[in-house]
């Protein structure tokens, strides 16, 4: 561990100086890239000089500890050994965890994609308080959000609704929300009071930009025609809404809440791209691990990952086996100690496999 830590130290010195270098600023992209991978490394290089500091003062314990004679100044230096290996075997845990390999599409904006599944009207329901879960998280997070497309249904939920959230570190952070999403509770419309259970399914996509996949215009059939639903007044009087089928893969992209269609082509044009990169990162990982499934979660949309159970104010995720009890702030948003159990067992789970 040390001689890759020495040579993160290393590679901090050298992106130090790439940094201070004028003409970096000048290449956008590069600029971007080397900004976070020195976030990245300074991190566990800071990381790095507590843990000697602390190493350097467990040391000076045992030192006491041998060479004192007064009995309680021993006894003093020994309980202070003790926090000391407390505090260096966590900050040597967080390192480990650190030096895991960074999965590259972490720090990429993401397209998330709420469907309602199987309830009818109250899955719908539960699709639009999703969304608004979602959309408080990012905004406690300095993320953007922005609505690509919906299908809503008159009593104020979606039947569908892929939204973006641009920011830093939104894929590494909200990727192991896809699966099925299962809540239990009385509908508003159920007047005997018996507790439904919906399901919803969540798509995480990382939104791909144009170089990283190639779309050929003879792939694609491009179709226009009027919106329909709630909107502005063009709804019904002008061909805005656009329909984007990718032939070789079947795909279909819809867009129409936009009043422009050149706005509501560009969105489905982000939306089919991110769909297409993400078919292409799954079949590039089932290859890599044909015969490991992460415990976590493989983003299976077909997993059930995690119960919401209103009546007794719960929240439970299968993966990890982590029950809260605080349903009410998870829905404001309140998602932290979620996602942090998460990317902590799946960091946990690639430090195993290493």
């Amino acid at each position: 561990m040390k001689k890759k830590l020495e040579s993160i130290v290393t590679r901090c010195t050298e992106l130090e100086k790439e940094i201070s270098d004028p003409d970096l600023m000048k290449d956008r992209d590069r600029y971007k890239k080397v900004m976070q991978e020195y976030s990245h490394v300074k991190e566990t290089v800071d990381l790095y000089n507590e843990y000697k500091v602390l190493l350097g003062e467990i040391e000076d314990a045992k030192t006491l500890i041998e060479e004192e004679s007064d009995p309680e100044m021993r006894e003093m230096a020994k309980e202070e050994l003790a926090g000391l290996e407390t505090e260096s075997d966590k900050l040597e845990q967080k390192i480990k965890l650190l030096l895991v390999p960074k999965d590259p599409m972490d720090g990429k904006n993401i397209i998330m994609e709420i469907r309602a599944g199987t309830g009818g009207d109250e899955a719908a329901l539960f699709a639009a308080d999703l969304y608004r879960m979602y959309s408080r998280f990012a905004e406690a997070n300095n993320w953007k959000t922005e609505v690509m497309s919906t299908n809503e249904i008159g009593i104020g939920g979606f039947k569908e609704i892929a939204f973006s959230i641009s920011g830093k570190e939104v894929y590494g952070t909200l990727r192991y929300e896809s699966g099925v999403h299962r809540v239990q509770r009385v509908p508003a419309t159920e007047s005997g009071g018996r507790v439904h259970t919906s399901a919803v399914t969540v798509a995480v996509l990382p939104e791909a930009e144009e170089t990283d996949i190639q779309i050929k215009n003879e792939e694609l059939k491009i179709d226009v025609y009027r919106s329909s639903g709630p909107g502005g007044q063009s709804v019904n009087t002008t061909d805005s809404a656009v329909r984007i089928t990718h032939i070789p893969t079947g795909l279909v992209v819809t867009c129409q809440d936009e009043k422009s269609q050149i706005k509501n082509k560009a969105k489905a044009f982000r939306v089919l791209r991110a769909r297409l990169y993400e078919a292409e990162a799954e079949k590039k990982a089932k290859e890599r691990s044909e015969n490991r499934k992460s415990q976590v979660g493989s983003g299976d949309r077909s997993e059930r990952i995690r119960t919401y159970n209103y009546p007794q104010n719960r929240v439970t995720d299968h993966r990890i086996n982590l029950t809260l009890y605080k349903l009410e702030y998870i829905m404001q948003g309140d998602m932290n100690e979620i996602v942090d159990g998460l990317k902590f067992s799946a960091s946990q789970e690639a430090l195993q496999a290493e």
